[in-house]
């Protein structure tokens, strides 16, 4: 089975999960659309179990993939806004709020490092979080 990489972004009307058509991994493209991220990504499932049956029916041979969902940055912090205040962030990341709002507003773009540099805090967050224990 493939490992093929589905990218996540918002778009005007909600969110969009889909295949780079650059990548030639599979022979057919697929994408799902939602109000969120959740709904999208559920489009996304029932649009590959639809092209398999496609593909099956038309006698053509279907390239299985197993999925790698990934988010750009922007996305992510729009989609956890109501979660993740900018302040919050800063506080974990050391990015600056100001500089949160731009990337959610698409005025800048996050370099590399950035990117690293919050998906590493976020990491570090869930792994402190699975440890709680309440008594």
């Amino acid at each position: 089975m493939k490992r093929v990489k589905v990218f996540i972004e918002k778009t005007e009307d909600g969110y969009s999960a889909y295949v780079d058509l650059e990548d030639t991994t599979l022979n057919y493209g697929i994408i799902g659309e939602g109000a969120t991220v959740s709904e999208a990504l559920e489009d996304f499932r029932a649009s590959y179990e639809d092209m398999k049956a496609i593909y099956k029916e038309e006698g053509r041979d279907f390239v299985e993939a197993d999925f790698e969902f990934l988010y750009d940055l922007p996305s992510f912090l729009q989609y956890y806004s109501k979660i993740f205040s900018f302040a919050g962030l800063e506080r974990l990341t050391e990015v600056n709020q100001a500089q949160l709002s731009q990337y959610v507003q698409g005025y800048r773009k996050p370099s590399k490092q950035t990117v690293v540099k919050i998906q590493n805090k976020l990491h570090h967050l869930a792994e402190e979080l699975q440890d709680i224990q309440f008594v």
